[in-house]
């Protein structure tokens, strides 16, 4: 199975690790982002977004409110979008 063949299964997957992390907040700012987010993503977009669900989501909550500098890794675009916070509907 190619990668692109396999991209609608690591969509799924995605999908539900962003919508169950585990606390009401972490499962707003990650599914929101991924609602928000994912139609435009590629290979490295999904790629990126998979690193990041393995990360401890108060880490990844402190890189998008600012109140820890965001690892190298992480930082570009993606995290610009995720830094705006204005995907959360609450």
């Amino acid at each position: 199975m190619t990668a692109q063949a396999d991209l609608p299964t690591r969509l799924n997957r995605a999908r539900f690790r962003a919508w169950h992390r585990g606390t009401r907040e972490a499962d707003y700012m990650l599914g929101g982002y991924f609602d928000r987010y994912h139609e435009e993503w590629d290979e490295a977009g999904l790629a990126w977004f998979e690193a990041l669900l393995d990360r401890d989501d108060v880490d990844v909550m402190a890189w998008a409110l600012g109140t820890q500098p965001v690892p190298e890794e992480f930082a570009g675009p993606q995290m610009d979008a995720m830094r705006k916070l204005d995907y959360v509907k609450i």
